[in-house]
């Protein structure tokens, strides 16, 4: 079955389960319902008894599609495989967009990624083959892209194995990002879980106007919520501005609500919708929609009475929005660009702008690069180029055959600009950059979503501003951060120009879409003649072993691997860049376990001291390894909002393989929590994070009231010091029963394979 298809009867079979559902719901809540509680709640397997309280209750879910892109599918898919289901139970896709590295160009680039990824890409392809899975070629485009172009629709709900899923959110669904092992549940045929999330509502007022994008709108939000502010909650956007911004642009401000930790964030359906459904030839979707608005959109009264339905409101006016850049180092540090000058000599950046980068998932559509080549034209006709890289990342091969065809890649060269292969490329730290040696203080602007030390370049030093496309256009031909794109001019070799704000851009092509070589490929009419094979002697691709099962004991005098200091991301645990050709060989991964952590007792980056040896200033990985050969677990602690950005699950895998017994931090990023009670590995809080400090170099913890462990119950913690004092205090965990289950099996596959053999 070609599971691609997008057909009216599966629309209207997603649209009649919600409708079924939400009878029942709405007669056990007996209030109006959010546009958010309609989807969510619209898609729980047992609505009549599901526990409902927000904050609180896991929620059993049952997803309408699973979509994955190359470098977490192979972990998924090696789960998936060792499941033993014979196909996968609802519509999936792998999209092959983060392998890429940008390098030379577009061309170049794809065949350099062929060649050197073909054993991945042909694992991908087969199981994708045999198991019933559209398959997106290198090139095809960025995942996120190609969901909205060719399978999203308003109402529906995806799981994605990466963060940024909810990009799709921009059309009016609820699509979130999840570790591999959550896909392989959906994948099985099994119920997803995720705690309840609260529900922010966010009130958009006027239109936007001038220099202000829809990517304002979202680095207005994140510096007033914080990179964690939107943790286990889901971001409601209403009021009459939604109207004003295109689907496309919807898509942009829902995409970075990862980077304030929301669970998704979501977006009413309206006729901006209706347009892009019907452009991208799925208006058979929008006529169905037309006929659900009911379902798509939040009841009258919540519009009205915000605060009695969102857990918190924030109102943001359009009509007044300025530009931003945020950066360096974390999305939540905002600047409107009418103070960037002054934020320039306050806190030291370099002033130079030495590179800039258009695209990613986050910005790559039609209308995006419409606005950035409307200020190209602007530098064109004054005679301006850029001097520093600027490089362009298409979303997907339909918008980068359609621009092509439009004369925009031509515009883009003509200034200076170079267009890259149809992928993730620097978002994801695929970039060869030749032009600032390792080290270097320098500057970059980019239009992308994240911007952690090391993300774009694998430059520790790099600080990386994130702004609309336009907007970073407008820096690169400036050259310096200390420009204001709405008053400053811009100095040329004959004089100097002002730069208009872009005229406003038309959100899909006036002369339409063309696919370009689309580089999609069915599944296997035959599933048993296609064949996946892992060489035992491969470096790129490892058959997983299952964990083992928990031993029923307390963890006793377990040594401390690091204390990590300060903000730890999926970045920092578990590197991406080089390391992605890793993703699918478990073993050769963990090399790069919390190599970015910093160890809060001496600041060093990737160190730790031997518990058993004494050795000093040794690689944490190697450390691990270590304590792993000698038969001994051990556990992690961290700072606030540990595991925060990607959902790549190997931050939570290399510690189980290593041997981690738990991880005990402050608070934890949504996803990279629920990683870690996939693979069996303990997460735990402090009740008092002041407790952190107790923690000192050479202790050992003991954590108690495990084999006990219930949900809601609290667990001890015993720190005995190298001088043999000891101090305990309380710590906390989120398990449910189900999560319980998953720690006692060692995994939640584990689970999954003992539920499978007693059926």
């Amino acid at each position: 079955m070609d599971k691609i298809s997008l057909s009216p009867e599966a629309i209207e079979r997603v649209y009649k389960k919600i409708d079924q559902s939400l009878a029942v719901v709405r007669e056990r809540l007996g209030r109006p319902l959010t546009l958010t509680e309609k989807i969510l709640l619209g898609h729980l397997d047992d609505p009549a008894n599901q526990e409902l309280n927000p904050g609180k209750s896991y929620l059993a879910l049952r997803p309408d599609r699973v979509v994955m892109q190359d470098a977490t599918a192979q972990m998924a898919l090696l789960q998936f495989t060792s499941a033993g289901i014979p196909e996968a139970q609802v519509p999936a896709s792998v999209h092959c967009d983060h392998l890429i590295r940008a390098h030379t160009g577009a061309d170049n680039d794809l065949a350099v990624a062929n060649d050197e990824n073909f054993e991945v890409y042909e694992f991908l392809r087969t199981v994708a083959s045999k198991y019933g899975m559209g398959f997106w070629k290198p090139g095809s485009g960025i995942i996120h892209q190609v969901v909205l172009e060719e399978y999203a629709f308003p109402g529906q709900m995806i799981i994605g194995t990466d963060s940024h899923t909810v990009n799709a959110g921009g059309i009016g669904m609820i699509a979130i990002g999840v570790g591999g092992a959550d896909a392989v549940d959906v994948l099985v045929g099994s119920p997803w879980e995720v705690l309840y999330p609260k529900q922010i509502g966010v009130k958009l007022t006027g239109s936007l106007s001038g220099w202000a994008a829809p990517k304002d709108v979202i680095l207005k939000l994140a510096g007033i919520l914080t990179a964690k502010g939107g943790t286990n909650a889901i971001v409601e956007y209403f009021g009459e501005g939604c109207a004003s911004i295109s689907c496309t642009g919807k898509a942009t401000i829902t995409n970075m609500g990862a980077e304030i930790g929301a669970t998704t964030s979501i977006f009413p359906y309206d006729g901006r919708m209706k347009k892009y459904l019907d452009g991208t030839g799925r208006s058979f979707a929008s006529d169905l929609a037309e006929k659900n608005v009911s379902l798509l959109t939040a009841d009258p009264e919540v519009a009205s009475d915000p605060e009695k339905y969102y857990d918190r409101v924030i109102e943001i006016d359009l009509s007044t929005l300025e530009p931003h850049l945020v950066g360096p180092h974390t999305p939540d540090l905002v600047h409107p660009v009418s103070q960037m000058s002054a934020d320039v000599d306050k806190e030291g950046y370099p002033e130079k702008v030495s590179a800039a980068l258009i695209g990613s998932c986050t910005n790559s559509s039609y209308e995006d690069i419409s606005r950035a080549v409307d200020v190209a034209k602007q530098a064109k006709a004054n005679g301006a180029k850029v001097s520093i890289p600027l490089l362009v990342s298409p979303g997907s091969e339909q918008v980068r055959a359609t621009i092509e065809r439009d004369g925009l890649i031509q515009e883009i060269e003509d200034i200076g600009g170079k267009v890259l292969a149809n992928a993730c490329g620097p978002c994801i730290g695929q970039w060869q950059r030749e032009d600032t040696p390792n080290g270097v203080d320098n500057s970059i602007l980019t239009s992308f979503n994240r911007n952690f030390p090391k993300r774009a370049d694998g430059n520790p030093a790099t600080k990386a501003f994130i702004g609309s496309p336009e907007t970073v256009l407008a820096y690169a031909l400036a050259g310096t951060l200390k420009f204001n794109p709405l008053t400053d001019e811009i100095k040329t070799e004959t004089g100097s120009f002002k730069l208009n704000a872009p005229v406003p851009a038309p959100e899909l092509p006036p002369n339409g879409f063309i696919k370009g070589d689309e580089g999609y490929i069915s599944p296997a009419k035959d599933p048993d003649s296609v064949e996946v094979a892992v060489s035992d002697d491969s470096k790129r691709l490892q058959v997983l072993k299952a964990f083992e099962p928990w031993d029923g004991n307390d963890f006793i005098d377990l040594p401390i691997l690091v204390k990590a200091k300060g903000k730890c991301t999926t970045d920092h645990i578990s590197a991406a860049g080089p390391w992605l050709k890793f993703r699918g060989h478990l073993d050769n991964i963990s090399d790069n376990m919390l190599i970015g952590a910093v160890n809060a007792y001496n600041d060093s980056v990737g160190k730790t001291k031997n518990a058993l040896t004494g050795e000093e200033d040794k690689a944490i990985p190697e450390t691990a390894r270590y304590y792993k050969a000698n038969g001994t677990r051990w556990i992690v602690v961290g700072d606030e909002n540990y595991g925060e950005g990607s959902s790549r699950e190997h931050a939570a895998m290399s510690p189980r393989f290593l041997g981690a017994a738990a991880i005990l931090t402050k608070s934890f990023a949504r996803i990279h929590e629920t990683n870690l009670k996939k693979q069996g590995v303990l997460g735990l809080t402090f009740a008092d994070p002041a407790d952190y400090d107790k923690v000192a170099e050479g202790d050992r913890i003991s954590i108690t009231g495990i084999s006990d462990i219930e949900p809601g119950v609290d667990l001890t913690a015993t720190l005995t010091h190298e001088d043999g004092s000891t101090d305990s205090f309380t710590v906390k965990h989120t398990l449910s029963d189900e999560q319980i289950e998953w720690f006692k099996a060692g995994s939640a596959l584990n689970k999954i394979k003992q539920d499978l053999v007693s059926l």
